[in-house]
């Protein structure tokens, strides 16, 4: 093989691995497999362990790296009308969507089988639930009904049981778990699971707000009034804000973690609290955009004081 050919050859395939992560949206999944990771932390009978903490987020992302690629491969025609998103590999055609499908499966085999082979088989379950239910319901449903956001609110929450669980090995919230002769309820999990569903609805729907245009066009139905961003809409993202408060002090109250922590997450809820009243008073997109970069910080801010305020047995 000549040089020329030797360099074509290693271009390709540098081209190759960034479609490749492309597919998996690594900022996204990253984020995503945070809140599992720390969510596995925050079990009371976890210590930390950097080789586990390694394949647990090795796990995630390739099962979120699996979904993201299915969602991809599903939208492409969709994908190809946003700016934004016209330069997808698939969309764009630079991969088929053979090659999609057969990395989606490659990826999402091997993260379940990491989450089963090394935690729990409930855990790898419900990482497998979480794929399907987000690439095979809430992808397609996306373009039915604003109902949409919903239902996509589950997968989106799931990775904080997931991490939960492949800690514990524990699902239902009223099972006992037992460190160093001290009883706790499963029900940490859940509080986690129920936090990260409550704050999907202002983040997306800021992001929704500030992207109208292009999700218009695309057919997408993701605001909760189909005329676009309107005062329900703003409303709404409030109503849910305001749940998070409530939610917020269950953490200290199951000993989950301390009064530091519980300070640190009702000052944070009430901080994206007044991010949507200001959005509802301003109804424009600078607004939107304040609740959405406001999302962004909320969520590794509350699961980093939650673990960092850890109640520690033994």
């Amino acid at each position: 093989m000549t040089q020329a050919a030797n360099e074509a050859n290693q271009a390709q395939q540098q081209y190759l691995i960034k479609d490749y992560m492309q597919l998996m949206k690594p900022s996204l999944s990253i984020m995503v497999v945070f809140s599992s990771v720390i969510s596995y932390l925050l079990a009371p009978n976890v210590v930390f362990n950097w080789e586990m903490i390694f394949w647990l987020f090795l796990g995630g992302m390739l099962v979120t790296g699996s979904a993201n690629t299915i969602n991809q491969v599903v939208e492409r025609d969709t994908d190809a009308m946003m700016k934004r998103t016209a330069k997808r590999p698939v969309a764009s055609g630079r991969m088929s969507v053979q090659h999609g499908w057969a990395f989606a499966a490659a990826t999402g085999i091997a993260g379940v089988l990491i989450l089963g082979l090394l935690f729990n088989w409930l855990s790898a379950l419900l990482g497998a639930f979480s794929l399907v239910l987000y690439a095979f319901v809430y992808t397609p449903l996306k373009k039915q009904s604003a109902v949409a956001v919903f239902v996509g609110a589950f997968p989106g929450a799931l990775p904080c049981l997931i991490g939960w669980v492949a800690g514990t090995n524990a699902f239902y919230p009223w099972e006992e778990i037992v460190v160093a002769g001290k009883t706790f309820t499963n029900l940490g999990g859940w509080v986690l699971f129920i936090l990260q569903f409550l704050w999907q609805f202002p983040h997306f729907w800021a992001i929704a707000w500030v992207a109208h245009r292009d999700y218009s066009t695309a057919g997408f139905k993701l605001l909760p009034n189909e005329t676009g961003p309107t005062k329900f809409t703003a409303l709404q993202t409030i109503v849910y804000a305001l749940l998070l408060v409530p939610v917020g002090l269950l953490p200290y109250y199951i000993d989950m973690s301390g009064i530091t922590s519980l300070i640190i997450v009702m000052l944070t809820n009430l901080f994206l609290v007044i991010q949507c009243l200001r959005l509802y008073r301003n109804m424009d997109v600078k607004s939107a955009r304040r609740v959405m970069f406001s999302s962004y910080l909320h969520l590794p801010v509350i699961l980093l004081a939650l673990l960092l305020d850890k109640v520690i047995v033994g």
